[in-house]
């Protein structure tokens, strides 16, 4: 195995220090680090972004991939809405983003029976002490999937068709200008 010295200034002396702490091993450290920053290099040049999204339920947890944001739209009903970011990873695979907000729900009943109210009453509803109502929070996940018929079935038309018009552009194009 090839040896190969690495001169350290004093002000990294500690990070070096810490980085051999972590990794159980300094040279082990260096090629990961040195491997993701190549890879995302190679990404940033051929136009991708290092892309983190938040998924899960509430805080949930993070997720990153390189990619380029094709499209991103939405819908909304009385209950909620959902918010869609379309992405193509640097394999060629279409990543879906979809965050959900809160969803709510409320039920009135009289005498036993499902109120469906209209009108101002929508608003104000009865005075009836016999109300329920349920709240889920938000959800937001990643789906990745490899053409574009496998995401039609996850998002809105309007949404598919943006995404279907972009698939096929090039991340960055070079101009000789």
């Amino acid at each position: 195995m090839p040896n190969k010295t690495i001169y350290v200034s004093d002000d990294d002396l500690a990070l070096y220090k810490r980085a051999q702490e972590l990794a159980g091993n300094l040279s082990q450290a260096i090629s990961i680090a040195l491997r993701r920053y190549v890879e995302l290099e190679e990404g940033r040049l051929d136009g991708f972004d290092e892309i983190t999204v938040r998924v899960g339920r509430g805080a949930g947890r993070k997720q990153r991939f390189s990619g380029v944001l094709l499209a991103e739209g939405g819908r909304s009903n009385k209950n909620g809405y959902e918010a869609f970011k379309v992405y193509r990873s640097r394999t060629g695979k279409f990543v879906l983003y979809a965050d959900r907000t809160n969803q709510f729900t409320a039920n009135q009943t009289v005498d036993g029976e499902d109120q469906n109210y209209t009108g101002w009453r929508s608003w104000i509803g009865s005075f009836s002490s016999n109300q329920t109502w349920s709240m889920a929070q938000g959800e937001a996940t990643l789906h990745v999937v490899d053409t574009l018929e496998e995401l039609h079935a996850l998002i809105p038309d309007d949404l598919y068709a943006l995404v279907e018009e972009a698939a096929d552009q090039p991340a960055v194009e070079d101009l000789n200008i």
